[in-house]
């Protein structure tokens, strides 16, 4: 069927509306950074009249910013690891072998999707103080918390995903490579893995922005010394001051690492939908 003109002008309208939509306030951002504070106060212009890239250099001195970053890096970056690890092996578990509870245990890792994360922010906060109580091992106001928090929420997506993932790997590849004699740990790590490439970096990419942006519990969870980045951005407003263009600027150098992630893994996905396929 050939497409009508009225569908077509339609389609180009409601495209370049939302490329309108979506690229309007990231120019504003970027427009914003390298302007002087008292241009970003003032009236509003779409072209700056004073070009400055000293935003860039004083957001590092106005506020801690290189500690928020190492934090935000180390905290997202454990909580990626554990949760592609754990989701690995479960979500095999899972697909290959059939135990009893195991439809229960899926509806329950799916079930904790259902609550709002808000939910959970007290009972967390008051089993981190009770642990500090009564043995000594401080999670309250540490990395180590931070990074138990976000495996509980972005674990059981992981789970659920990558399970569903290798749910679509044809069972003759485990088979062949029983035949072959490898064990379960040689064929999921030599064998199913390498196919389900693409699943394990939708794992990661997932989890790791779902640690990064947060704000609910790194503001509630964290001290001073381990505060992250997305918490870290209020501290740029003080005593009725806000200086917007180094929250201009803090906002695209926090915004680069997912960037250039997902940049970098986007071509990872596209090769790694056949990596390891059994060819006929």
């Amino acid at each position: 069927m050939r497409e009508s003109s009225a569908v077509r002008w339609t389609r180009r309208v409601v495209l370049t509306l939302l490329t309108i939509f979506t690229v309007l306030p990231l120019y504003v951002m970027v427009t914003s950074s390298v302007k002087p504070l008292r241009d970003v106060q003032g009236a509003f212009r779409w072209i700056p009249t004073h070009v400055t890239l000293r935003p860039f250099v004083d957001m590092w001195h106005t506020v801690p910013l290189g500690r928020y970053f190492i934090n935000s890096l180390v905290v997202s970056g454990c909580a990626t690891v554990c949760s592609v690890i754990i989701a690995i092996f479960t979500g095999y578990a899972v697909s290959r072998y059939r135990f009893p509870g195991r439809g229960t245990f899926m509806t329950a890792v799916l079930s904790t999707q259902m609550f709002p994360g808000i939910l959970f922010l007290l009972p967390l906060f008051l089993i981190f103080v009770n642990i500090d109580r009564y043995t000594g091992i401080t999670l309250y106001g540490s990395r180590l918390g931070l990074t138990i928090t976000y495996l509980t929420f972005a674990l059981p997506f992981s789970i659920w995903l990558i399970a569903g993932y290798f749910d679509t790997i044809p069972r003759e590849l485990d088979e062949a490579a029983r035949v072959d004699g490898a064990g379960p740990m040689r064929t999921l790590f030599r064998v199913i893995l390498p196919v389900a490439a693409p699943g394990v970096v939708a794992v990661a990419i997932y989890a790791f922005m779902t640690a990064w942006g947060e704000v609910l519990f790194a503001s509630v969870l964290t001290d001073h010394s381990t505060r992250t980045l997305a918490v870290g951005l209020r501290e740029y407003s003080n005593q009725g001051q806000v200086y917007w263009n180094e929250v201009m600027a803090a906002s695209l150098v926090i915004s680069l690492p997912v960037v250039v992630g997902f940049l970098a893994l986007q071509r990872f996905l596209v090769h790694g939908l056949t990596a390891g396929a059994v060819k006929s």
